[in-house]
């Protein structure tokens, strides 16, 4: 509830950029199931967070990738194109993995791309996910509630265009 919540504040403010190119396909456990016609229409979960963060999980059709990204009105010093270190932490497993920064509009965020298909796997298996820098201060901790529900529905957009 609190997320829907949150998804309701937010949408006038941080998440009207980047809702405008995608296609909505539903709405499941908290997150948009969504289709980006800039990535190849590859399908892509979507939630907003309390601290206003939106984070995607999705597929870059165009490269046969997955990523992870997240953008948030509040980092104002990513920078556009630059590569940071950071480790992800899914209940206690660890996987050490590049951001790079970009600006979706005025909003700054990271994305990380990812080619092996285990780590989605543990995303959709766990409870909460930690985000380190390289200093090993937390960038963001989430909560993975209805995300392997969500990586269903983006599995069967994904494969059957819906």
């Amino acid at each position: 509830m609190k997320r829907l919540f949150a998804l309701t504040l937010a949408a006038f403010t941080a998440t009207a950029a980047f809702s405008q190119e995608l296609v909505d396909k539903g709405f499941v456990e908290g997150w948009n199931i969504m289709m980006d016609p800039a990535l190849g229409n590859g399908c892509l979960i979507q939630t907003v967070y309390q601290d206003l963060s939106v984070v995607r999980l999705g597929y870059d059709a165009l490269d046969n990738r997955g990523y992870f990204a997240v953008y948030n009105k509040a980092w104002g010093d990513i920078e556009q194109g630059k590569s940071y270190p950071i480790r992800f932490d899914l209940d206690g497993k660890s996987f050490d993995a590049t951001a790079i920064g970009f600006n979706q509009g005025s909003v700054p965020g990271a994305t990380v791309f990812f080619t092996d298909r285990n780590f989605v796997n543990a995303i959709a298996q766990n409870k909460s996910m930690t985000v380190y820098n390289p200093a090993g201060e937390v960038v963001m901790a989430i909560d993975l509630k209805g995300t392997a529900k969500a990586l269903e529905y983006a599995r069967d957009c994904q494969n059957r265009k819906l």
